[in-house]
């Protein structure tokens, strides 16, 4: 069966961010079922989920409540179209984001998928201004952004390996530079200068807070941010926080915009609001913004921006159920004290002269190997990994850690030992 599937697999499918020709040296790893933390083939081989399965896996795979919830959901509505009908799931949702997220958002707009998200804030923040009668053009992101691979999203991002090849295709967008470190003065004079020649063109500043995920876990201060927006308001430009990868407590709070003094205009969340059941993503923004658009038909103001599957009743109901979680197991104070073992054990690793920037924020952790940045050293890493049992995709040479939050001391152990004996064979 194992055999019969990587064949049909790779005679059949096109699998995402991968360069299909390595599959002639890199076996397909088809996953017939899972539980927690682990993955099982079809040889019944474990692997740890020491990625959450693309960042999205908070609670364990197959976890019971959330299981429970969806099924019950299943049996009395599968999905409605969002457009003049709505239902239970959505509506409470929708009411505990807000009051999760606090003042100003009190309104959310869903799609199925982060980049999509990304794509709603940009078109509503453009056409906000337009409806105010102000003719705004471009963006603003940090440089080493990476906000999604839809066209738009690309535009904002600045990762050259996503982003080079369709730059003919995108839209204009600005980059002003993430800070190297705590001393962020010279990044905020870039900014301003940015600012006061093309600040009346902007229509929004966009950013993930925090860390920059994708691309490469960069990781950069709180106090930044704060500042950046000050800047970005002296000149009417909204704020995005792409918050689709750093939200539900990745980052050490529940939303990473809750270490900042400021809030965003827009809040784009996905990935982990269903628990990595299910597609969903919403934009939580604010009653101003919402206004903008409040108008007669006939003006055009209407936000006429939809997906088939918005606000599809399982997902919500999935990720209503992570909330449940959430509220009932203390789950943040928990992750503070995983996050500090994580640290703690992960100190061993070093002890190898060719690693280095050893960083964490939350539950996530990244270190990057030093020597011979041109080669895939991350790929070596990522094949004796997987002879370990381990599920550890790294960033290029950037490898990270971001386990769903069930993980046991003794995984983490298990990991840390198992990196160092890798390491130790390089």
């Amino acid at each position: 069966m194992y055999k019969k599937l990587q064949k049909l697999d790779l005679e059949h499918i096109w699998h995402p961010c991968t360069q299909m020709k390595d599959h002639e040296f890199l076996p397909l790893i088809p996953i017939k079922k899972a539980k927690g933390v682990w993955l099982y083939d079809f040889d019944d081989k474990a692997y740890l989920d020491c990625v959450s399965s693309w960042w999205v896996n908070l609670f364990g795979h197959c976890n019971p409540y959330i299981s429970r919830a969806i099924k019950k959901q299943l049996a009395q509505l599968e999905h409605v179209i969002l457009a003049g009908f709505s239902h239970e799931q959505i509506i409470m949702l929708s009411a505990r984001l807000c009051q999760l997220a606090g003042k100003p958002f009190n309104k959310c707009f869903y799609a199925d998928n982060g980049s999509s998200a990304v794509e709603i804030a940009l078109k509503m923040s453009f056409q906000f201004h337009l409806n105010l009668g102000q003719k705004r053009y471009k963006f603003l992101a940090l440089s080493n952004a990476y906000h999604g691979e839809t066209l738009g999203a690309l535009s904002v991002g600045d990762v050259g390996l996503y982003k080079d090849i369709y730059k003919p295709l995108l839209l204009e967008c600005l980059s002003t530079p993430v800070p190297k470190d705590e001393n962020f003065e010279n990044e905020l004079k870039t900014l301003r200068l940015i600012l006061e020649k093309n600040g009346n063109e902007i229509c929004a500043f966009i950013l993930e807070p925090l860390v920059q995920c994708a691309g490469n876990m960069r990781m950069y201060n709180a106090q930044f941010i704060d500042e950046a927006i000050k800047l970005c308001k002296e000149f009417g430009i909204q704020i995005i926080f792409d918050e689709v990868a750093t939200a539900f407590g990745r980052t050490g709070s529940f939303f990473a915009f809750e270490q900042c003094k400021l809030k965003p205009d827009f809040l784009c969340l996905s990935k982990g609001i269903t628990g990595g059941y299910l597609p969903l993503s919403v934009v939580l923004t604010s009653d101003e913004i919402y206004n903008a658009f409040y108008a007669p038909y006939e003006t055009q103001k209407a936000f006429l921006h939809s997906h088939s599957y918005t606000g599809n009743a399982l997902a919500c109901a999935a990720a209503n159920a992570v909330l449940d979680i959430f509220e009932h197991h203390n789950i943040i104070e928990k992750n503070h004290k995983l996050s500090t073992f994580i640290k703690n054990k992960f100190e061993i690793l070093k002890e190898f002269d060719f690693l280095g920037n050893f960083r964490q924020c939350g539950m996530i952790y990244a270190f990057d190997i030093l020597r011979n940045p041109d080669t895939r050293a991350g790929l070596l890493v990522f094949q004796k990994a997987l002879k370990k049992g381990l599920l550890l995709r790294p960033l290029g040479n950037t490898i990270y850690f971001m386990p769903p939050y069930v993980i046991r001391k003794d995984e983490i152990k298990y990991v840390c030992k198992s990196l160092r004996e890798i390491f130790k064979e390089m």
